[in-house]
C-alpha cells in the first residue's frame, strides 16, 4: 500500500499543473479541464488521509466534490456553448466583453 506521502506528492503534482494551466491557457476548454484536475487532486488526498487515519469522512467528501464537479461541468459547457454561439471563438479574454 503507497503511503500517505505518495499519495500528496500525486495531489501536490496534479493540482499543481491545474494552476498552471489555469493561469496560463486562454482557451475555456482548457480551463475547465484544468478546475477538474485540480478537483481530482483534492480527492486524491482526500481519500489519502482517510486511507492512513482510517476515517469514514475521507471517502464521502469526495463524492459531494464529484457531484459540485458535475455541475460545474454542465453550467460551464452550457457557458461555452453560448460563447461560440455568439463569438465563435473559445477565446477566454473574448468573454470578458460580455459583461453587460
Amino acid at each position: 500500500m503507497p503511503s500517505a506521502d505518495a499519495y500528496l506528492v500525486l495531489s501536490a503534482a496534479m493540482f499543481s499543473i491545474g494552476v498552471v494551466g489555469i493561469i496560463l491557457r486562454r482557451n475555456l476548454i482548457v480551463i475547465l479541464m484544468c478546475v477538474e484536475l485540480m478537483l481530482n487532486a483534492v480527492n486524491i488526498n482526500f481519500i489519502g488521509f482517510a486511507r492512513r487515519f482510517g476515517e469514514l469522512e475521507g471517502h464521502v467528501f469526495p463524492i459531494f466534490i464529484i457531484a459540485v464537479a458535475a455541475g460545474e461541468a454542465a453550467v460551464g459547457l452550457a457557458i461555452l456553448i453560448q460563447l461560440y454561439r455568439l463569438r465563435n471563438s473559445l477565446n477566454v479574454d473574448e468573454a470578458r466583453e460580455l459583461h453587460g
